[in-house]
């Protein structure tokens, strides 16, 4: 049985989300809020965590995990970020994109794109999530939380309890989300490739939708 931890969405309860964060470093996977939707987090160097985040998921090691990072130092430390691709970032972050960057030497490579060498990285603004990754410590992996053989993220933590109280360690209780995913850009190339249209708008990183 997942422990549940109802936290206020403004004002976290820094003893639950250290509870939390503990599951999270004894190598638990936890149904967290975000800007976006509800996710699935774990820590990035645990590989049998990494692998029940997958299962849980229902998906391969060719799907992008991405990367929750605290900000914007956090996110560059992790991916090879150049000047043209660092203004785009900060026009961005924190808010609901997320970007596909060339991973760098601190991601382990069973977590990166495996012929792509790429991650995806964003910076949430979620209080909830904030005050989690300050309480962790460092970046965590997820992906959203969408039911395997489904297309709809899940946004109401009652739900996410009853579904997967036998699947996740923890679900943060922050109250319902939004419920539309991230914007991806692809950032890896020459050019910013935007690969989903979702709650970023990307009018704000002076892209165009075609």
């Amino acid at each position: 049985m997942s422990q549940h931890f109802e936290i206020h969405p403004d004002n976290p309860q820094q003893r639950l989300i250290k509870q939390a964060a503990q599951i999270l470093q004894d190598g638990g996977v936890v149904a967290a809020p975000t800007d976006s939707s509800y996710a699935l987090v774990c820590r990035l160097d645990d590989k049998a965590a990494v692998d029940h985040l997958r299962r849980i998921r229902g998906v391969d090691e060719k799907h992008h995990l991405t990367l929750l990072c605290r900000d914007l130092s956090e996110l560059a430390s992790y991916a090879r970020v150049d000047n043209q691709q660092f203004r785009l970032l900060k026009l961005g972050t924190p808010g609901p994109f997320t970007f596909i960057l060339e991973a760098s030497k601190e991601v382990p490579r069973r977590v990166s794109h495996p012929s792509r060498r790429t991650i995806g990285l964003r910076v949430p603004e979620h209080t909830v999530m904030q005050a989690l990754l300050a309480a962790h410590g460092e970046a965590l992996l997820a992906t959203t939380l969408i039911p395997a053989g489904e297309s709809e993220p899940l946004n109401d933590p009652e739900e996410i309890r009853e579904r997967y109280q036998k699947q996740v360690q923890a679900v943060v209780d922050a109250g319902a989300c939004p419920r539309q995913p991230t914007t991806v850009v692809d950032l890896s190339g020459d050019t910013p490739v935007l690969v989903r249209i979702g709650r970023g708008d990307p009018a704000a990183l002076g892209l165009q939708a075609d």
